[in-house]
């Protein structure tokens, strides 16, 4: 029905000729935009909703014992239900330091956060799928799961900063004695949530529609024939230094993949930016040592690689 109300408006109601390139780009972004709010809308207030329940303090003290390695799954899980990128999960990620959590465990929570959360299953559930989708929210709990388990084991507390507890800041437990009240505490999360991200997204279908309709498929088989089976590192590694939102990103990531990337490439691409960048580094030097941000970046980047190549070989399964 949406796509029917999309083809009237521009073909009846504003006349526009269906067979050109700027029609289509232009029913593309128009069509997914709506949709992926309205998911967008429905998936924060659900999740919201859910997370009012969560009691924080308990979280941390489950956090801190020791359970061969299920501490790192709790942190995964936690950082995929917090709706936050690479640089908003820092304080909260700061804040478990402080409260003894160690290091490892700490770091897949920070890892998984950015890369797994409601937004970013809603906008992949509308363009890939359920099936990649659900590939990915698994593939990015483990990658965490892992990589905190290798840096927990690399005994790095040395590299933390002496001051961190002056720079870091608390995150309070909201407090919910009502129905009524969680249910404002979700849609206000869904306004803020949308209201955030809208610009992104927009600006991320558009250069997806760009993508999709106007850079010839031939161009990209160029590209990816061109570096071989290095594609998936040298994406990371261009990925790595930018930041973006996962609004933005992942209308990039299906326009890529539509015009032949592999799966698993365009992927790694998108788990680059969305869960390492510039900015999270600067932000975490006011709490680790140099030495301590290159490893961790080092670390999650091989992880992401060998996702990649992971998705790229399972790609007829997944589509």
């Amino acid at each position: 029905m949406l796509q029917q109300a999309v083809d009237w408006l521009l073909y009846s109601a504003i006349k526009m000729d269906s067979t050109t390139r700027l029609a289509e780009t232009v029913n593309y972004v128009i069509y997914d935009t709506i949709k992926i709010l309205f998911l967008l809308f429905i998936m924060v207030f659900i999740a919201a909703f859910l997370r009012s329940y969560l009691p924080q303090d308990k979280m941390k003290k489950w956090l801190s014992k020791k359970r061969y390695g299920l501490e790192n799954l709790l942190a995964a899980i936690f950082g995929a239900i917090t709706p936050f990128c690479s640089c908003s999960s820092i304080p909260l990620f700061i804040g478990f330091i402080r409260s003894g959590i160690p290091l490892g465990v700490t770091f897949s929570f920070l890892v998984t956060s950015p890369l797994v959360n409601e937004y970013l299953v809603v906008l992949m559930l509308g363009f890939f799928g359920w099936k990649i989708t659900a590939a990915y929210v698994i593939s990015g709990i483990f990658l965490g799961f892992f990589s905190g388990i290798i840096l927990g084991k690399m005994k790095l507390e040395k590299y933390l900063n002496k001051d961190i507890a002056l720079n870091a800041k608390n995150v309070k437990q909201k407090i919910f004695s009502t129905i009524q009240q969680r249910f404002n505490f979700s849609i206000n999360e869904s306004y803020s949530m949308v209201g955030k991200l809208w610009i992104w997204l927009i600006v991320g279908v558009g250069i997806g529609a760009l993508i999709h309709n106007f850079v010839p498929q031939q161009a990209i088989e160029a590209i990816t024939s061109r570096t071989g089976i290095f594609t998936v590192p040298i994406v990371v590694l261009l990925g790595v230094p930018m930041y973006g939102s996962c609004a933005a990103i992942v209308p990039i990531a299906v326009a890529l993949f539509q015009k032949g990337i592999p799966i698993g490439t365009a992927l790694a691409f998108m788990m680059a930016i969305s869960g390492l960048s510039f900015p999270e580094g600067v932000m975490l030097k006011g709490v680790m040592k140099l030495k301590l941000i290159l490893i961790f970046f080092a670390v999650v980047s091989v992880g992401i690689i060998l996702t990649g190549y992971l998705f790229n070989f399972l790609q007829n399964i997944l589509l």
